[in-house]
């Protein structure tokens, strides 16, 4: 298993911080009551923060000198009930936010899954489900804190920033210029600081993302792994892909830490300031005991936030990469979506016709070139050649899971991209080879061909295909739970159910992708009878290594070299001792 394709990160849009944010935030708007609630909750826990100084220094120089205890104990009662209601109150602001918060997250998460499953199969061929998984799932859980924070943390803090240097200046400028002196140290430390840090976070959410994707994919392939014992070689990689997140993490958290450190050295620099200023150079002739209390528990109410804000800042560059990525798959937009004003696909009678269709994955590589055929309502089509030649590209084609670049098909005449995708796949059965099955019943199961199937018709399907006699075999027939894609069936099992699923929805055009590859020769007579007489009439394309199961189709495909090089039934097709026939006699030998 090569490591570099984990080590790969993934590239994401450079966007502006201040967009991203203004952009997760908006997602606040949709709880305005709420977040009314909270900022009139901090409005008042902010006014009583600014009255506490000024209680203190009333409480000694208008009661304490003066032995006025009296208005003393009054004071203090007024202090007492203030303080207690705010108590109350932040205890009811943090539950507000956190109700409010994990709504959000629950939106974007729900945003980001529908909008994955309409993005195209391109976007899924470039990159591992587990770096998808990564953004659905930790990317988002990273940003609770910061939607919570920015409310309770950044309004109220800068509030109080501002309200304290305004009441320092008008107390004494002269003490809130000393207190403040070391400020513009701070803002050249901390802008240093973040430049470094988010650099250094994006890298560290890359790394989480490739090891996440090892992880998933590790786990997915355990019986390949296993089977060849390459355990060895998946701990090496797996070691080095910790090792790389681990140090990535280390060196953002290296930045991370230096913002508390600055905002320490900041504040201890203000206060010794502040001290200096007020006893050395203006004296207590000038300034009061009182007065040097409160500005020295302002000064603390000034850097407090500051290092609330820092440690937000901290928090924001830390998760802010988190935010790029998840808007970065929400801005994807599909490259196979309807166009404007399509209509819907009327019930498919059956003719397929390619013109002159040409197609390339990308630039470099022409898969199709020039392909054209009819096919007649009700016609079997088998797809035959060397892997690669592009027989599956051509029924991925059909159901319009890649877009032509030359071209047109057409069913019953009309274009498929004049019509609607889902009226198109929805009359379309298609069956792969990767009999992926999801946990849940095995009636669950065969229902998600057609979710609004009756008993009757699930029944009706598993019959067709031959597999009713197993299912009501197994302990509790239907209600049979299966596991992870379909753990303790055979793999023949679970191509039936796969088949069941896929003859369920009774489609107009069927294809089959290597259908019965894993199901045994005896097995696969069954199938083939249940096919024929449940698909009797309808047209269907067969993709299929094993040539003794198209020998009854009505023509075969020969496909190399980017087209149809032989075309016919099968008697014909070996009369004429070509490629087909080279094929055939190769098998048989």
């Amino acid at each position: 298993m090569a490591i570099n394709s984990y080590k790969q990160d993934e590239m994401v849009n450079d966007v502006s911080k201040i967009k991203t944010l203004s952009r997760l935030f908006s997602y606040l708007l949709a709880h305005r009551f709420s977040i009314l609630v909270v900022l009139l909750i901090m409005a008042y826990c902010v006014a009583v923060s600014l009255i506490n100084p000024l209680i203190i220094e009333s409480a000694i120089d208008d009661h304490i000198s003066v032995g006025d205890y009296r208005g003393l104990y009054k004071l203090i009662g007024i202090a007492l009930i203030l303080n207690g209601v705010m108590i109350v109150l932040v205890k009811a602001r943090m539950y507000i936010m956190a109700k409010v918060c994990n709504k959000v997250l629950v939106t974007i998460r729900q945003q980001l899954y529908t909008h994955i499953q309409t993005l195209d199969f391109n976007f899924f061929d470039s990159r591992p489900t587990g770096k998808i998984l990564a953004r659905i799932i930790g990317d988002i859980n990273s940003l609770k804190d910061v939607l919570s924070n920015s409310v309770k943390t950044l309004i109220p803090d800068f509030i109080t920033i501002c309200a304290v240097v305004g009441i320092m200046f008008v107390k004494n400028a002269y003490l809130a210029a000393a207190a403040l002196i070391s400020l513009p140290l701070m803002i050249v430390g901390v802008w240093f600081i973040q430049v470094r840090s988010h650099k250094c976070w994006q890298i560290y959410r890359k790394k989480s993302s490739n090891l996440n994707a090892f992880i998933h994919e590790d786990l997915s392939g355990i019986r390949i792994i296993q089977s060849f014992t390459a355990e060895n070689e998946t701990k090496e990689t797996f070691y080095t892909l910790v090792h790389e997140h681990r140090q990535s993490f280390m060196d953002a958290v290296k930045y991370a830490d230096a913002f508390g450190s600055v905002v320490d050295f900041c504040w201890g620099l203000g206060n010794v300031s502040l001290w200096f200023a007020g006893i050395t150079i203006l004296g207590v002739d000038k300034v009061s005991v009182g007065t040097l209390i409160a500005f020295g528990t302002y000064i603390s109410m000034f850097w407090k936030p500051i290092m609330n804000l820092s440690s937000f800042y901290n928090q924001l560059i830390t998760n802010i990469s988190g935010a790029e990525r998840i808007f970065e798959i929400l801005d994807t937009k599909p490259e196979i979506k309807d166009s404007i004003g399509v209509g819907e696909m009327p019930e498919i009678v059956g003719t397929v016709d390619f013109q002159h269709v040409g197609f390339s994955y990308d630039e470099n590589t022409k898969v199709l070139t020039d392909v054209s055929f009819h096919i007649r309502p009700g016609e079997t089509i088998a797809l035959v050649g060397p892997t690669g030649a592009g027989k599956t590209t051509i029924v991925n084609l059909i159901s319009r899971f890649y877009d032509i670049q030359e071209g047109n098909i057409m069913i019953d005449g009309k274009d498929i991209r004049s019509v609607s995708i889902e009226s198109l796949r929805k009359q379309m059965g298609i069956m792969t080879q990767d009999n992926f099955l999801f946990t849940g019943t095995i009636r669950e199961n065969i229902a998600y061909g057609k979710l609004d199937a009756t008993e009757e018709e699930i029944i009706a399907a598993a019959k067709a295909v031959h597999a009713h006699d197993f299912i009501t075999k197994l302990p509790n027939g239907y209600d049979t739970r299966l596991e992870e894609r379909g753990g303790g069936l055979s793999v023949g099992q679970k191509q039936l159910l796969a088949f069941a699923r896929t003859m369920v929805s009774m489609p107009k055009i069927l294809i089959l992708d290597e259908a019965t590859s894993s199901i045994d020769t005896k097995t696969e007579l069954l199938v083939q009878e249940g096919i024929a007489a449940l698909l009797k009439g309808r047209t269907s394309f067969v993709i299929a290594h094993r040539l003794s199961t198209i020998q009854k189709a009505d023509r075969i495909f020969v496909i190399d070299n980017g087209g149809i090089i032989e075309e016919g039934n099968a008697e014909e097709l070996l009369a004429k001792k070509g490629a087909y026939y080279k094929l055939y006699t190769a098998q048989q030998m």
